[in-house]
């Protein structure tokens, strides 16, 4: 065989399976879930309320102030501090919770990856993953629950004015 053919040989090979291996890094390169950066997520959840069964939590656009509320079985509680996003596609809400027995700092943090359009979450550090916005959105997507309207402010303040009280009553004031 002439160096000729072999060379037309190895020409025929390459042309043939460097469109297949770029296919293959283009497909492996979707399959892999990226980190959702931090403007995405502030896109996202900014001055959006996340509406739980519970209650639910604010993201306030001024000051990145994080207020929540929940009443869960009848143990209401409320939450004030901040919320951070970071380019590792991590969210955290870090704040004080108050109920009727007190006060403890928390801070909750969520992971979101994408593949293509699609939008993975788990609660971190050890959550399971699951589907938090498709790429079409459907009417059961997490992401559905993040709503522009405020439902939380006022609840959180009038907790806040009756856990006082109550205090204030307890001490005798």
């Amino acid at each position: 065989m002439s160096i000729g053919s072999r060379l037309y040989g190895v020409a025929l090979a390459l042309s043939l399976c460097l469109p297949m291996a770029a296919h293959g890094a283009e497909v492996a390169k979707t399959k892999t879930p990226t980190p959702v950066s931090a403007y995405e997520l502030y896109l996202i959840y900014g001055d959006k309320t996340w509406t739980w069964n519970t209650g639910g939590g604010r993201f306030l656009d001024d000051g990145r102030r994080f207020v929540a509320w929940t009443n869960d079985k009848g143990r209401e509680s409320f939450a004030e501090g901040r919320w951070v996003v970071d380019d590792l596609g991590q969210l955290c809400m870090r704040a004080t919770w108050t109920n009727a027995e007190g006060a403890a700092r928390a801070s909750t943090c969520f992971g979101h990856r994408k593949i293509g359009n699609t939008i993975y979450q788990r609660r971190q550090p050890d959550g399971k993953w699951y589907v938090f916005r498709h790429a079409s959105v459907l009417p059961d997507d997490e992401f559905r629950k993040l709503v522009p309207m405020d439902t939380v402010s006022a609840k959180a303040r009038e907790l806040k004015q009756v856990l006082l009280s109550q205090e204030i009553a307890r001490k005798g004031g």
